[in-house]
């Protein structure tokens, strides 16, 4: 699922950018892998300042989504503070807590009604949910195994990225020209800690850059 998603913020640098970063390939090797690391830390600069200059950041209230319509492939990635949908940011100590990251996991792996995916004859392919506070309920409550992969391997990324909960979706979908947008009003009911989404997009109608929030919710190809 994830090298579509990987391309979407190089695809969303503005064309000057875009070009320079063609250009830099054209040149001898050698050359290219000097500046290899600065340029990629000045496209970096410029994806998360494109559109809204808090995308990549750790803001209580906000959450990111990555959308991407490819033919059939429709791939969605979300990443959000813990405390947007949890209400807390630590492990989970008691078992009220620990109730809590159990019903959050069986709402992320059931993401239609949430995303509001109702046309496009759209069905769930993959998904993997990562946060270190989901490997931690795992050791209470075994799930998937699939599921335990991407648990563990955000784990050893706790220091860096102790408190985001990643949702990666990939969707068949098999009529996605009537897939004219995503309603996610579902979503900020079930979680009213989240207040807005910084969202990119990449669909037949090209990319764009917006916000949602409890008063915009729909986002349309």
């Amino acid at each position: 699922m994830r090298p579509l998603l990987l391309a979407l913020p190089f695809a969303l640098l503005p064309p000057t950018l875009a070009q320079a970063h063609q250009h830099a390939h054209k040149h001898d090797h050698t050359h290219a892998h000097n500046h290899e690391h600065a340029e990629h830390a000045e496209h970096a600069e410029h994806a998360e300042h494109a559109e809204h200059g808090s995308l990549g950041t750790h803001e209580h209230g906000t959450a990111e989504l990555n959308v991407v319509l490819d033919g059939q492939t429709l791939e969605i990635a979300l990443k959000s503070p813990a405390i947007n949908l949890l209400g807390f940011e630590h492990a989970a100590k008691s078992a009220a807590d620990r109730a809590k990251v159990s019903a959050l996991q069986h709402q992320l792996q059931a993401p239609q009604t949430l995303l509001g995916l109702s046309s496009g004859d759209c069905s769930l392919a993959s998904h993997t949910l990562e946060s270190p506070l989901l490997a931690a309920e795992q050791a209470h409550n075994p799930h998937d195994q699939k599921h335990q992969h991407g648990d563990a391997e955000a784990a050893h990324d706790h220091d860096a990225e102790h408190s985001d909960i990643h949702a990666h979706y990939q969707f068949d979908c098999q009529q996605p020209d009537a897939l004219k947008q995503l309603d996610l009003s579902e979503l900020f009911k079930a979680f009213p800690g989240m207040e807005k989404i910084q969202v990119q997009l990449i669909g037949p109608a090209g990319q764009k850059g917006l916000e949602l929030g409890q008063g915009k919710t729909t986002l349309s190809f």
